[in-house]
């Protein structure tokens, strides 16, 4: 008789509306994948099948939608791959990038799990490659760093008349003479503020000017000034910085020594105005808070506007997605059927971007899910049908006189 038969069938409807039913479940669960039972048809060595069987679920890791939260630390990930996260020494994967920071420094997930990444080296530059470990923020103040390098682009007017249209400043009892003037502000090693002032006069040889630079209301070394040549079509000829050595602010701090980068210098019949100016010192600074880019960089953010990679987020691909174990948690562990991981930046080869503010939503197609849900009931009234068919047959038989 054929109970064999409709009770796989039954037990095969029972296990599709289980994984539909879990799909369901798992339809507002961040980074989920939805899944779909296979089966398969049983015979042994007869004409007559003796059922079917399920013989395999198989997840489908297609991408969900990206929406929006507004958190920095809710991250999406935009493309393929995986996050890399580090939960009980056990390495995992996941497409649920909701973290938080802890008290000390580990970007986690509600169930504990740590991400990972490429951390800096001595120079605290980040480059990917090498084993991945997990990335810590660590919340010390940034010392401060002295001036060095000062960046400017001005332009020197070349209608002006040496020893004609002069402005005169007093600079600790010296007189300066200056057409043009600009000021901005450089920083000692202790993080101080220095204000600064460079002096420009227009000299008399034919496209010559002299700077002056003052710090705090002193002249700096060389006070004779630095002479700054032209060529006939305004364009810098020599020198390219103007150089300020040994600078004792006499404040405990030590000497400033820094250049000013005049490349960008130009001398043209026209207003005389600096167009942009830069300089690479800066104060001390508290540890604020992170941001994270599209790359996966974790950005360090301190009070005195400047800011420090801790890390870069790494990904992982697989051949074979298909074939991880899911682990819970909306985690996979590696397989012999999924192959071994490739590592990399986000944003690299066949690795998505990672998306700031934003979560991957479940793929789950509730319609779907609904649709194929009446269909598996159907099958399984259909099996019931059969056995209650096959259970009038076999009655028949019995009463039988």
């Amino acid at each position: 008789m054929g109970f064999s038969q409709a009770l796989s069938g039954l037990n095969a409807a029972a296990s599709s509306l289980d994984v539909q039913g879990n799909n369901i479940a798992n339809s507002q669960t961040v980074g989920f994948k939805s899944s779909s039972a296979q089966f398969a048809d049983v015979f042994a060595n007869s004409k007559i099948g003796l059922g079917t069987r399920m013989s395999t679920v198989l997840q489908d890791f297609g991408e969900g939608n990206l929406e929006s939260t507004g958190r920095n630390l809710d991250l999406g990930i935009s493309g393929e791959g995986f996050f890399r996260f580090s939960q009980n020494d056990q390495v995992v994967y996941s497409r649920n990038g909701q973290l938080s920071m802890t008290a000390d420094g580990y970007l986690q997930n509600a169930q504990g799990a740590r991400i990972m990444g490429f951390l800096p080296n001595a120079n605290g530059e980040v480059q990917a490659g090498g084993q991945p470990e997990v990335i810590q923020v660590s919340s010390e103040e940034m010392a401060a760093s002295a001036t060095t390098q000062v960046s400017a682009t001005a332009n020197l007017d070349a209608r002006q008349v040496a020893g004609e249209g002069l402005n005169t400043a007093d600079v600790d009892g010296t007189e300066v003479d200056y057409h043009f003037s600009s000021n901005f502000t450089v920083y000692d090693s202790l993080g101080n503020p220095q204000n600064t002032t460079v002096y420009y006069e227009k000299q008399a040889a034919d496209n010559q000017w002299l700077a002056k630079v003052a710090i705090d209301g002193e002249l700096a070394d060389p006070a004779a000034g630095t002479s700054i040549e032209f060529d006939t079509n305004g364009q810098l000829s020599t020198p390219e910085n103007i150089s300020v050595a040994n600078f004792d602010l006499g404040n405990g701090a030590e000497p400033l020594t820094f250049d000013i980068d005049i490349a960008g210098f130009t001398q043209f019949g026209n207003t005389s105005r600096t167009t942009d100016l830069s300089q690479n010192g800066y104060t001390s600074g508290a540890f604020v808070g992170i941001s994270i880019e599209d790359n996966g960089t974790v950005v360090r953010n301190y009070s005195n506007e400047q800011s420090r990679p801790a890390g870069q987020i790494a990904m992982a691909s697989f051949r074979n997605p298909e074939g991880l174990s899911p682990e819970g948690d909306n985690a996979w562990s590696a397989t012999q059927a999924s192959g071994q991981e490739l590592v990399g930046a986000p944003g690299s080869g066949l690795l998505g971007s990672i998306e700031s503010g934003a979560i991957e939503t479940s793929n789950v197609d509730m319609a779907r899910e609904l649709v194929d849900m009446i269909v598996t009931q159907r099958a399984y009234q259909a099996n019931s049908q059969t056995i209650k068919t096959q259970d009038e047959v076999l009655q028949t038989a019995i009463n039988l006189r």
